[in-house]
């Protein structure tokens, strides 16, 4: 939260344009060499005027079940779900419920900073409130059921990052309160009005509130590759902790069609979409702005567990493009860049995985160091041991970094990319940025 073998033809002028610049056979090509080389597991779905045009994925939904992803695999889609947990509330001011100017107050008046927070600032990541999965205890309770109260009561435990309205910081737990918002605004659970204003009016049959992961039902499990082998991702989160800010499950036709709903006006006001499309450092509102070359979309990324994801709308082309993945080796990113570039006919040269990138091992100890964020509340040791590089979070376990270039390190199994800079271009690298879940921290090395 913390981004099919099939092939579906409608005959339409709009799919004939789409398919003058779709390269297909080249896009099957690309999901079949990211199979054969272990670098990510993933389903597509590119869609124009609603209609699909493309549909195919790779690889299997278990490493412990032998079963190949359908067009039907449900995944976690994440913080995808923000996106819809905004349409709800900008439905909700759409019906006059509420504005984007009414503070938290009206609905938890004992929450720090109450009568400053705004419903926008709370939709735009600019409330101040800490944003919970952050927390080194997290992942003590990731895993397992938590009531709504209880959530409730470790947000308000915790202090403000900043001032409401000040700064810009992507936070699960403005979207948390959003959700519990929205069920103390209708009187109805979330997951009701999700039913209710979303999958029932767009018939999106194979999208849902999730629940523990089943094989048997076609739902896909996260996974990492280890070992020359995929392994399941042994932590899996019980799904009401990340509730109305990364629960949802879905399939890419799903999301596609529910990206083109909500950007063609079928579920909120054009006053609500061009409020939403306000980015305030690079941020919207539920939304982020996509930039791809000289095209320009809107959607959402998601991370949760091992999976990722990314579902798009590019208004000028009447395109959505969703792509899901239970497991990467590769960057997320770097499968999108792909997909992308093939849907509208770029030039893009397959990836040489048989090409490694070897760092001189005698000059690792450019890296090492111990280093701190006043953004992030843990320290990081970055330690050069037999010809590789670890980092080790406070109080963590260290994790291998696997280098992309030689500034850029990622460790897919969190998510996480550290890219180093020099500050003075002397040969030791003083600091690092750490990307993780759509965020980003600047880590420098302490003297």
């Amino acid at each position: 939260m913390k981004q099919l073998l099939v092939l579906l033809f409608f005959f339409s002028p709009f799919v004939c344009v789409a398919q003058s610049t779709l390269q297909k056979e080249k896009l099957d090509d690309y999901l079949s060499l990211l199979e054969e080389h272990n670098q990510a597991v993933v389903t597509v779905a590119i869609s124009k005027a609603n209609q699909l045009i493309y549909q195919n994925s790779n690889g299997y939904l278990s490493a412990a079940k032998n079963a190949r992803i359908t067009p039907r695999t449900k995944f976690k889609i994440g913080s995808i779900t923000k996106t819809f947990t905004a349409t709800i509330i900008f439905q909700l001011i759409d019906e006059g419920k509420m504005t984007t100017a009414t503070n938290l107050s009206e609905y938890f008046p004992d929450f720090r900073n109450a009568q400053k927070i705004t419903i926008e600032q709370l939709l735009g990541h600019r409330s101040g409130i800490h944003n919970f999965t952050d927390d080194a205890d997290f992942i003590s309770y990731a895993n397992k059921p938590i009531s709504k109260e209880d959530l409730l009561g470790i947000m308000m435990k915790m202090p403000s990052d900043f001032e409401p309205g000040t700064k810009t910081s992507y936070s699960n737990s403005g979207y948390v309160m959003l959700g519990l918002i929205i069920e103390k605004e209708t009187g109805k659970t979330y997951t009701q009005n999700l039913k209710s204003r979303i999958f029932t009016k767009l018939k999106l049959n194979n999208t849902s509130y999730g629940d523990k992961i089943e094989a048997d039902k076609n739902e896909a499990n996260s996974m990492y590759f280890q070992g020359g082998k995929w392994v399941d991702y042994p932590l899996e989160w019980d799904m009401s902790v990340p509730y109305s800010a990364g629960a949802i499950v879905s399939i890419p036709a799903d999301l596609n069609t529910f990206m083109y709903s909500l950007f063609n006006g079928q579920l909120v006001s054009e006053k609500s979409i061009a409020k939403m499309k306000e980015i305030q450092n690079g941020l919207g509102h539920g939304i982020f702005r996509v930039p791809f070359h000289d095209k320009t979309g809107f959607g959402h990324n998601g991370k949760i567990e091992s999976f990722n994801a990314g579902s798009y709308y590019f208004p000028l082309d009447d395109i959505n493009v969703t792509v899901l993945s239970n497991g990467t080796s590769m960057l997320f990113n770097d499968v999108l860049i792909g997909v992308l570039s093939m849907t509208f006919g770029r030039e893009f040269e397959f990836p040489d995985f048989d090409k490694e990138i070897k760092l001189d091992v005698r000059l690792l100890n450019r890296y090492e160091g111990t280093f701190s964020s006043d953004q992030f509340p843990l320290k990081i040791i970055v330690k050069a041991q037999n010809g590789n590089l670890t980092a080790q979070a406070t109080g963590q376990g260290a994790f291998p970094l696997t280098p992309t270039s030689s500034t850029e390190f990622k460790y897919d199994t969190a998510g996480i990319i550290m890219e180093f800079k020099s500050e003075d271009n002397t040969d030791d690298y003083e600091i690092f940025i750490l990307k993780q879940g759509g965020q980003q921290f600047t880590f420098k090395k302490e003297n």
